[in-house]
């Protein structure tokens, strides 16, 4: 975003307007912390604030300030696409095209308000008046960060702010691990410490969230593990039997695929997780070194993210889904071969 876009929204946000955020379908730590973050400051200016989440989010970032004020699309069909048609200004934030808002894609086609995106994923639709894309950014988070300096309110930033903005960083880094993990990143993070973000506190409530129905979970997940070691890959499966028989929570599979790419000399690890209300099964995918998973997801799964991790969908069943896994491997058998870790 130029210097002379920054003026003029900036401009046009000097007097109270209507204005709706949106994250992306089920959204993570990234997103809910962005779109909480951008509420306490929009806030702040007088503006008439809505958050409207096209489903609802993991219990473990209920905590966060602000979080109670998400409006869940599915809930709130008929006063959200009111909120929508109405707003002047609407926040896409955390992804970069409207059918990552699921159902809520119908309505935001057809609103008429001043579009700002936000977003740090690859290949952005051109719908926004206002983009700020950087696919070398660890989060939305952190761009949020440098979003609030740009427009020179980095000293509106409170503790509650603060707090949603390190969340977002801490969860799409994996904990600063990842490579897209920067100096910068640790020092917008040390910043948000000094502002008033407390981190242990926060490990703690994002990290600390196992129950016993949970590791359970984990514990079939991880028997699922099938390895090929030829392709230096690894996935997990889990069906939806498997799910309801351990009283699956909204969140409770996250990092679970974390466990796979762990592995020594595995590169690429997927996890492939039904849904049988949606007829899919969802995949997430993660990778090491260069090996680019988002491309993967994009050509094979319906899907996109970045270069480490995205995500998808298949619409067959899952030994159909397991079966096409194997076939398109062989097409990046020398790719993973070739990947340095």
């Amino acid at each position: 975003m130029q210097d002379q876009e920054i003026q003029k929204l900036k401009a046009e946000l000097s007097s109270p307007k209507k204005i709706v955020i949106v994250p992306h379908k089920s959204p993570d730590g990234d997103a809910v912390g962005s779109i909480t973050a951008l509420y306490g400051y929009l806030k702040k200016g007088n503006h008439q604030v809505s958050m409207i989440s096209p489903n609802d989010f993991p219990s473990f970032l209920s905590w966060l300030t602000y979080s109670e004020d998400i409006l869940n699309y599915e809930q709130t069909r008929d006063e959200s696409d009111k909120l929508i048609a109405t707003a002047d200004f609407i926040f896409i934030l955390d992804h970069n095209a409207f059918h990552r808002a699921g159902d809520m894609e119908k309505p935001l086609s057809a609103a008429n308000a001043t579009f700002v995106m936000i977003d740090h994923h690859q290949q952005p639709d051109d719908f926004a008046t206002y983009m700020y894309s950087d696919t070398s950014m660890s989060s939305t988070c952190e761009m949020m960060y440098h979003f609030l300096d740009k427009m020179k309110a980095l000293d509106t930033i409170d503790p509650a702010m603060a707090t949603s903005l390190y969340t977002g960083i801490l969860t799409d880094t994996g904990s600063f691990k990842y490579r897209s993990t920067t100096s910068t990143t640790l020092r917008v993070a040390a910043d948000l410490v000094d502002k008033g973000a407390e981190s242990e506190a926060i490990n703690r409530k994002i990290y600390d969230v196992n129950t016993p129905s949970r590791m359970k979970l984990l514990g079939v997940a991880l028997n699922n593990l099938t390895v090929l070691p030829e392709l230096r890959t690894a996935f997990i499966t889990l069906t939806q039997e498997e799910l309801d028989d351990n009283n699956f929570q909204k969140g409770d599979t996250e990092g679970f695929v974390n466990y796979a790419l762990s592995l020594n000399d595995i590169v690429f690890a997927q996890i492939f997780i039904e849904k049988k209300d949606e007829s899919i099964i969802k995949t997430s995918l993660r990778s090491k070194g260069d090996f680019d998973v988002n491309q993967m997801a994009r050509e094979h799964w319906n899907g996109g993210g970045h270069k480490n991790a995205a995500g998808g969908r298949s619409e067959l069943n899952m030994e159909e889904t397991k079966a096409k896994l194997i076939l398109i491997l062989r097409d990046y058998e020398k790719a993973l071969q070739g990947t340095q870790i």
